[in-house]
């Protein structure tokens, strides 16, 4: 039994129904957590060494990186139930997704630097990095999430169901599907 499962099942009545109900979106957003980690730790990692003189290209590295994982774990769980589509056009479409999401991401932090000018010697180190954590991490981060949430679902794993799911004890016995699909 996953962890996931495990903790599902000791949540309250109230509770349990609602995690069953949005399981989708709870395994989106928990791949999305581990993607920020992981773009996050490379971000960081990037701007402070190698790129120092270029923060926006240290976001986009990272978050491509990102991506990568998000597809393999969206695919195979977030998504596993959904298709419609064959592999290599759902990964097309996944990726020019992500593409416009890597977009939405930067903004808000060359926005920050370039227009608003929150870097070095306009305002002290500790704001500039306030501002590049705010505008990169959080503010371009829930952007892109809302628009690959839609995108997602709307264009790359259209068909719900699609896909037979197997039965785990984190699933309410509707969800399971017939194997002739």
């Amino acid at each position: 039994m996953s962890v996931v499962e495990n903790v599902v099942r000791r949540l309250p009545e109230p509770l349990r129904s609602l995690a069953l109900r949005h399981r989708e979106l709870l395994k989106f957003a928990m791949v999305g957590g581990t993607c920020f980690v992981i773009d996050t730790a490379i971000f960081f990692s990037l701007k402070m060494t190698v790129l120092t003189e270029k923060p926006v290209t240290a976001k986009i590295i990272a978050t491509l990186v990102a991506t990568i994982v998000s597809y393999v774990l969206n695919r195979e769980w977030s998504f596993r139930t959904r298709g419609g589509r064959e592999r290599h056009h759902e990964a097309a479409l996944f990726f020019l997704v992500n593409g416009v999401a890597i977009g939405l991401n930067s903004l808000p932090l060359w926005a920050s630097r370039y227009l608003l000018h929150l870097q070095e010697p306009h305002v002290s180190r500790l704001v500039e990095e306030i501002a590049d954590f705010t505008s990169a991490q959080l503010v371009g981060t829930l952007v892109a999430m809302a628009f690959r949430w839609y995108g997602y679902k709307k264009w790359v794993f259209p068909e719900a169901d699609f896909r037979p799911r197997v039965k785990r004890s984190f699933d309410s016995p509707d969800d399971e599907q017939p194997l002739g699909r």
